[in-house]
């Protein structure tokens, strides 16, 4: 029993080493065996011995000398971030995208296609397959190559990857998203509410960078949050934290309606389309559209002003189709804010326009990875083999 004991901890303390040399490398520059050993605490013996089994399975690779090094130049390595690929899915009202990255994030192709608003649950997946196959092989990979995946939708999603309710998406309610995307790649396929991973994405790359509290509000055609808590993107037990929107009081099921019947739209103009048109017209000074644009942000503001009362955030993000007119909504929304909360927080529009929920279903895929494949918890252990 004390022999099992002792082969069990002697295996943990490499697999710990072997962790430690990885966070010495990953996004970092190449680095000498001294560097490593440094970096990680480890003896230069036990680093070295890391390095070269983490070279043997393809995680680390030996790099050219610097140009320039005099006399013997010192062997250097970096992580290979392409040794794993991660695969995100934002599935939208207007668009599909899709996303595929690297293990340090890096998006090596994005690909999008729109999709008809009316479209039933067969046209959309049909899309939805269409961009995924196509995002791919652009990339140059394939789904076996995934290792994680995450789709991003509209509405409630349970944990097993399936659209609880949908009220923006035709037919979308009770489909299983995850079982339908995992025909396509390998590795474990999550489904995330699109507002929560364009919060996700803002903390990541966006204004957010240095925010531990954000109540980022996706504001289009419809109105969705995402909260982030202490630096986590916060889901509530049953994962609804954030839906304001459904008690009609606060005004976001009413708020676009505003927007609607600008009375200079073409007949048959989509509904987004006159929303910009209305926001065009505020922007030259129109009293009617200035009207519409007071009344919406009223609106909008009702709902995230209490958000900010329950949170207290460092930082309101404003995102969605309408964050393109910012310079129309901001300074009306800050107002709303500074008569209905306690302290107004810095309020800014999202730095990532379109592209936010596609990154922020990247940088999900990218968590999972780091919680189950890179965290001293759990160990390291490739679920596939990289190509070289």
């Amino acid at each position: 029993m004390t022999g099992q004991l002792a082969g069990g901890d002697l295996s943990r303390l490499r697999q710990l080493n072997t962790l430690t040399v990885v966070h010495a490398l990953r996004q970092q520059a190449p680095r000498t065996l001294r560097e490593v050993s440094r970096a990680a605490g480890l003896s230069r013996a036990a680093s070295e011995e890391v390095l070269r089994e983490l070279e043997a399975q393809g995680w680390v690779e030996q790099v050219d000398p610097a140009a320039g090094t005099m006399g013997r130049p010192a062997r250097r390595y970096r992580f290979r971030a392409d040794a794993g690929w991660v695969l995100g899915v934002d599935v939208g009202g207007h668009t599909v995208r899709a996303m595929v990255a690297d293990l340090d994030g890096e998006i090596r192709h994005a690909l999008r296609q729109p999709v008809s608003p009316a479209a039933g649950r067969a046209e959309r997946l049909a899309v939805v397959d269409k961009v995924v196959a196509e995002c791919l092989a652009g990339s140059g990979r394939t789904g076996a190559e995934m290792w994680a995946t995450t789709v991003a939708t509209s509405g409630l999603t349970d944990a097993a990857g399936r659209v609880v309710l949908s009220v923006a998406l035709p037919e979308w309610t009770g489909v299983h998203l995850a079982e339908h995307l995992s025909r396509l790649v390998s590795g474990p396929v999550m489904v995330e509410n699109d507002s929560r991973l364009a919060a996700l994405a803002e903390t990541w790359r966006g204004v957010a960078r240095y925010a531990q509290n954000v109540v980022y509000l996706l504001a289009g055609l419809r109105t969705g949050t995402g909260l982030i808590i202490n630096g986590q993107l916060h889901q509530g037990f049953a994962g609804a934290a954030g839906e304001i929107g459904a008690l009609p009081e606060m005004g976001w099921i009413r708020a676009q309606e505003h927007l609607r019947t600008w009375p200079d739209a073409p007949a048959g103009t989509d509904p987004e389309d006159v929303a910009a048109l209305v926001f065009a017209a505020a922007r030259e000074g129109d009293r009617r559209a200035l009207t519409m644009v007071r009344r919406y942000v009223k609106d909008l503001a009702l709902g995230a002003s209490a958000l900010v009362l329950a949170l207290d955030p460092q930082m309101v993000v404003l995102g969605g189709g309408f964050s393109r007119s910012a310079d129309v909504l901001l300074e009306p929304l800050r107002r709303e804010f500074d008569k209905r909360c306690i302290r107004t927080p810095e309020v800014l529009q999202s730095a990532l326009a379109d592209d936010a929920v596609a990154l922020g279903a990247v940088r999900h895929a990218l968590d999972h990875l780091e919680r189950h494949i890179f965290d001293p918890g759990s160990g390291l252990a490739a679920p596939a083999a990289p190509k070289r």
